[in-house]
């Protein structure tokens, strides 16, 4: 979440000088901070992951009760196109380990959460951001990266999340190592149409006259097996010589992921 808990501890502790937004901000930091590394000790990765996936966590003062104790609304702003991930189910879990972060404080509690989409910063020129975002860009997955610029970019290139850029990085430093007569192509979040669909792979790689497809499935992945398959059905039918899924959940290590591209590569190449 940008700022460990020690830090954010100093900045409450030298308050005086915050506005009351930076105080929202760096208490709502503070509490889903505690409460994801509490789910995480609990065994919950899964959740304990979501909550680290939120881009910004604010606490807004909802008033007080006959005792003194003062109330807040928890608002977690996340990427766009994460919110309906976080269903009643996942936002249950955060709130109660928000509530039991905060169990022990003398003057706040969590009364209700709310996940909000994150705004992206607007600029006077906005219509010409939003237009040409919107224009013959190499993927739709670009487009959103150029309008909220979160997503990690390297080399010029977008990607969704943290997982396929890490993967990015390990085949770029085997593209460098290969001879530069015998090297790959890498296409992160290509736009393609195969009949019927539009789909974008998460990465495209190219080798000895060979197209292959990397689908990285992160910690939240939610698609159905056949659907999957289907997919690469029809991927496979419109050329593609290969395709390989990588779990990022089985894959912490980097040698792990070098181990994966290595055996793509091999399959890819014949």
């Amino acid at each position: 979440m940008g700022e460990d808990l020690s830090s954010l501890d100093m900045m409450l502790a030298n308050s005086d000088g915050l506005s009351d937004e930076e105080l929202i901000r760096i208490r709502g930091e503070r509490v889903l901070g505690a409460a994801a590394i509490l789910l995480h000790r609990q065994g919950d990765a899964e959740t304990a992951a979501m909550a680290a996936d939120v881009t910004s966590s604010h606490l807004i003062f909802s008033g007080e009760d006959s005792g003194g104790m003062e109330w807040y609304r928890a608002v977690l702003d996340v990427d766009p196109h994460l919110v309906p991930r976080y269903t009643e189910e996942v936002l249950q879990r955060i709130s109660n380990a928000m509530r039991a972060a905060t169990a022990r404080d003398p003057w706040m509690r969590v009364m209700h959460i709310q996940v909000l989409p994150t705004i992206p910063e607007v600029s006077a020129n906005w219509r010409k951001q939003l237009q040409s975002a919107s224009g013959p860009q190499p993927t739709n997955q670009a487009r959103r990266g150029r309008l909220e610029p979160q997503h990690p970019m390297d080399d010029g290139l977008h990607f969704t999340n943290k997982w396929e850029h890490a993967v990015y990085r390990v085949l770029k430093e085997r593209q460098a190592a290969l001879p530069d007569n015998d090297t790959i192509g890498i296409l992160p979040l290509c736009a393609m149409r195969v009949r019927g669909h539009t789909y974008e792979p998460d990465l495209l790689i190219t080798y000895r006259g060979r197209a292959g497809v990397i689908e990285i499935d992160g910690p939240h992945h939610k698609g159905r097996a056949s659907d999957d398959k289907s997919r690469e059905r029809l991927l496979r039918n419109a050329g593609v010589g290969y395709i390989d899924r990588l779990d990022v959940r089985d894959s912490t290590e980097k040698t792990e992921v070098e181990k994966f591209v290595t055996d793509f590569l091999k399959h890819l190449g014949g």
